[in-house]
């Protein structure tokens, strides 16, 4: 029996200003973590809206916290701290301060039992060209983070996520 997965839509950090890549450029990274693997594909609108895609399997049910960070490195032995901060471009985490979100700040994701992780999701504050100071493939690159634990939204710096349990990093 196949499983319908229905996802939720959220258009987070609406209100910032960007720099437009072309329409459909793309970014993707490889998500590697202890058992996990998958993969997250982002594409450039028309409106300058980035639309997210992440599909991963092995990762533990319930919900988890997802960021994009600001260097893209992706070392296992440090726990991922390779990767660095979230990337903030001097806002505040989350949506429930003032200053803020990060760019960087994306949606939960929420993973059943079976492991298997499917979100669709769209952003603003970051763009995937390679002009700009909002640009993800600056000199040393982005990563996107997947947290054992959910954000929630409003703790600093990291929306008390818990530890990082795979990275990817961002390229073309």
């Amino acid at each position: 029996m196949k499983r319908l997965l229905l996802g939720t839509t959220i258009i987070a950090g609406l209100l910032l200003p960007q720099a437009h890549a072309a329409e459909g450029d793309t970014a993707k990274a490889t998500l590697e973590g202890e058992g996990i693997t998958g993969t997250v594909t982002m594409t450039e609108t028309a409106s300058g809206i980035v639309h997210v895609v992440v599909d991963a399997k092995g990762v533990p049910a319930g919900a988890h916290g997802i960021h994009v960070h600001e260097t893209g490195k992706c070392e296992a032995d440090n726990g991922f701290e390779s990767a660095g901060g979230h990337l903030a471009r001097g806002l505040e985490h989350g949506l429930h301060v003032e200053n803020a979100p990060h760019p960087g700040d994306l949606p939960n994701v929420h993973v059943q039992e079976d492991g298997m992780l499917q979100a669709e999701f769209f952003t603003r504050g970051f763009t995937l060209g390679t002009e700009g100071d909002q640009r993800l493939k600056d000199d040393d690159g982005s990563a996107i983070i997947l947290h054992a634990g959910p954000d929630d939204y409003k703790s600093q710096p990291s929306g008390n996520s818990g530890d990082r349990i795979a990275c990817g990093v961002i390229s073309e």
